[in-house]
């Protein structure tokens, strides 16, 4: 009698250890591996192009995480998850509305602004308007010494001045007609959302924030929230290719 009791007392402790060790092999759920970022509520005029292109997140991710099947199927009020974000952008202020006129062909007509706009910084053109690869580049990109100057090519408001992925310290400009100047890459900020700066102003310096192989500045042109070719509007080299060097102008 005494040996059943010990061999049923065997029986239940291993019971209890193999109930324990089923137990402990499940991950428990602070394992479960989660991705880190936010809702991005859609406003009016928004798409998912221009909310990845906000948030430097390929919009064909974006779709693929939030299972949209099409994406031009987009609704105001739409929750869209973004990797990686830490709140919300405000994508009408940050990112063209289409594609640039000059990439289908039709150049838009370049009308005045005021007396013309100035050149931001000095320093050589080393990437141009347009296609590059499977992308679209929207604005020039001017080389230049970590710390130079960058001037507001006209008077204005700042309507944007933080950080971006991928753009690094950037800040734009609204001014009259349509037009909106973006400056980007900075090495520092030195003006603030909401500020009316004048023609010249010294807004930004040199830098290589963001995604950049070195100091420049990366500048953009937009007419009516479109990329418009910043040569376009800005006063033209007097005697040789966009790569040579230029001068700011007053």
């Amino acid at each position: 009698m005494k040996s059943r009791l010990i061999i049923a007392g065997i029986a239940i402790a291993a019971g209890s250890l193999a109930g324990c060790s089923s137990q402990t092999a499940r991950p428990p759920p602070s394992a479960v591996k989660r991705v880190d970022g936010i809702h991005h509520i859609v406003r009016a005029g928004e798409n998912l192009f221009r909310i990845g292109k906000a948030y430097d997140v390929p919009f064909e991710e974006l779709a693929r995480l939030n299972n949209i099947r099409d994406a031009r199927q987009m609704r105001v009020g739409q929750s869209i998850f973004i990797p990686g974000a830490t709140r919300q952008l405000p994508v009408e202020i940050i990112t063209p509305t289409d594609i640039p006129a000059l990439a289908r062909g039709v150049p838009a007509p370049v009308e005045p602004v005021g007396d013309g706009l100035l050149w931001p910084v000095s320093g050589a053109i080393n990437s141009s308007f347009g296609p590059r690869g499977v992308s679209f580049h929207d604005g020039v990109d001017i080389a230049a010494l970590e710390g130079a100057s960058i001037a507001a090519v006209e008077r204005g408001e700042v309507v944007y001045s933080d950080q971006l992925r991928g753009y690094g310290n950037i800040v734009i400009i609204r001014h009259a007609g349509g037009i909106v100047s973006v400056y980007a890459h900075n090495q520092i900020n030195l003006v603030r959302e909401g500020q009316q700066v004048g023609r010249g102003e010294v807004i930004a310096k040199v830098g290589s924030t963001g995604r950049t192989t070195g100091p420049h500045l990366h500048f953009e042109i937009r007419k009516n929230n479109a990329a418009q070719d910043p040569l376009r509007y800005l006063p033209q080299l007097c005697c040789g290719s966009p790569s040579d060097n230029v001068t700011p102008k007053s």
